[in-house]
């Protein structure tokens, strides 16, 4: 007997911001802001202002998937809008990339949550715990129990994930609001005193140093990858209730309301912690806001911050591993890769087979973070990933009407067609400005290997996803020959 079931339109608004704030809060405010010194040393004191010029193109590419995900509440995000409204090949590319560099930010993720359980620990003194957790068996094993814990919850049904998320989600911003408001009783006085008498640390603050423009535009171009959590929500378009109107209001919510928390949030640590300190710490360890902050918070504030910033990592999970899920799925469904993974539990309705293959392949990014002995390489590689995404949604906003006018009709939201063509070429420019920024970053830097080259190891990504859909392609043509139509048109539900 066929299976007959399918994705069911269960998640209310509610639901649906929460999975794209799931996705954006976690290492993108507690760790990358501070990190990024490691990554760009000559940031100096302007990483503030960095990450908000980060929020420019995200901006831009937040209206865009707002516009089309109005017009094509499917499962699939990217690669739909891609697809129906560029090009079926740079659809997949597009979304292959997405897949690739967002799965293994989930494994990157899940292996940085672990320090956050180390401090908590180390602010306790149970130091034979915390020495547990720095072991690299114990810290990969832990990473991927995480994994399966939440490919588990997401095969449970979307009522036992948004069980899970919309609680973590108001203890985040409650938790992480601690921060943002210890900045107006303690400043960067109190804290050289605290490391003074608690570390007998003595820090010099140095003279400001001159603005360099590479520098900020290379660190703008990494932060941006705070920002890239909303594309979750375009793929929960099969599974959200009033697609049509909830998905574009989502993305703008998640994308304006979390772009505030993160400039606050930011703001507020470097207030307190000279940022002067904050490099000098990245350069020798992985630094979190919470590990930072315990020097000169009370021990009770301090364990609610850690638990604020585990809770807000560990939720990027079940959100993101949804989202690529749901991308492998639509690839199925259009006959691009296995019919096999659009298998559907019966009883949940959910994607298992993909969700399974989504766990698989972030648990390599578990192991690559931990061979690579530094994180940054798996960031790297889904900045390059989301920049060509994005773009590809910019120029798929500006080509919808021309290339597919059945569904550009169908547009809900920001119907001026000027309107629509300021935010596309908007996109295009910053995005292929960071882009090129982030690329010369990558191919100018020195290290071990090639493979540690973030670009050249997307390159050979994208030759794989090349020769899949060419593939496909040809199969597809000799079963169908008309193939055209199935790509100008959405889906069945």
């Amino acid at each position: 007997m066929k299976n007959k079931a399918k994705l069911s339109r269960q998640m209310g608004l509610f639901a649906i911001i929460a999975t794209g704030v799931s996705s954006m809060v976690g290492a993108s405010i507690n760790v990358m802001p501070f990190m990024i010194h490691r990554s760009v040393p000559t940031i100096g004191p302007n990483v503030l202002w960095a990450f908000a010029f980060a929020a420019v193109p995200a901006l831009f590419a937040g209206l865009s998937y707002a516009v089309l995900s109005s017009a094509m509440p499917r499962a699939g995000g990217s690669y739909l809008y891609a697809s129906r409204g560029l090009n079926p090949y740079l659809g997949f590319i597009a979304s292959f990339s997405q897949w690739f560099g967002l799965s293994i930010v989930i494994g990157v993720i899940a292996y940085i949550t672990i320090p956050f359980i180390r401090d908590i620990a180390l602010s306790y003194e149970v130091f034979w715990l915390s020495n547990l957790l720095e072991v690299g068996f114990v810290r990969v094993s832990l990473s991927l129990s995480f994994i399966w814990s939440f490919v588990y919850l997401n095969i449970k049904g979307i009522k036992s994930y948004t069980n899970l998320l919309i609680p973590m989600v108001i203890l985040i911003f409650c938790l992480g609001s601690i921060v943002i408001f210890s900045s107006f009783f303690f400043d960067a006085n109190d804290f050289l005193a605290a490391i003074d008498q608690k570390k007998g640390i003595t820090h010099v603050l140095p003279a400001q140093p001159d603005f360099e423009w590479y520098a900020f535009l290379s660190a703008s171009a990494i932060l941006f990858s705070s920002f890239i959590g909303f594309d979750a929500i375009a793929q929960t378009g099969s599974e959200a209730i009033n697609p049509g109107r909830n998905l574009p209001l989502a993305i703008l919510i998640a994308i304006l309301g979390v772009g505030l928390f993160y400039f606050l949030f930011t703001a507020s640590v470097y207030k307190i912690i000279p940022w002067s300190f904050v490099a000098e710490q990245a350069q020798n360890k992985d630094i979190t806001a919470p590990g930072l902050l315990s020097y000169v918070l009370p021990q009770g504030l301090e364990t609610l911050i850690i638990v604020g910033a585990t809770i807000a990592l560990i939720n990027d999970l079940p959100a993101m591993l949804l989202s690529v899920s749901r991308l492998m799925f639509a690839w199925a469904k259009d006959g691009i890769v296995s019919d096999r993974i659009t298998a559907i539990h019966l009883k949940n309705n959910t994607p298992f087979v993909a969700l399974i293959i989504a766990g698989l392949l972030s648990s390599i990014g578990v192991l690559g973070s931990y061979f690579a002995g530094d994180f940054f390489l798996g960031i790297d590689i889904m900045v390059t990933s989301m920049l060509v995404n994005f773009l590809l949604m910019c120029v798929t906003l500006i080509t919808l009407k021309k290339h597919n006018f059945k569904l550009f009709s169908k547009i809900k939201v920001m119907k001026n067609r000027g309107l629509q063509i300021f935010i596309g070429w908007g996109g295009v420019f910053f995005l292929t400005g960071f882009l090129i920024i982030h690329t010369y970053k990558d191919l100018t830097s020195k290290v071990d290997a090639w493979y540690f080259h973030s670009t050249y190891v997307w390159l050979i990504v994208m030759g794989i996803a090349s020769f899949i859909f060419l593939h496909q392609w040809k199969k597809l043509k000799l079963k169908d020959g008309d193939i055209n139509t199935r790509f100008k048109n959405l889906p069945d539900e």
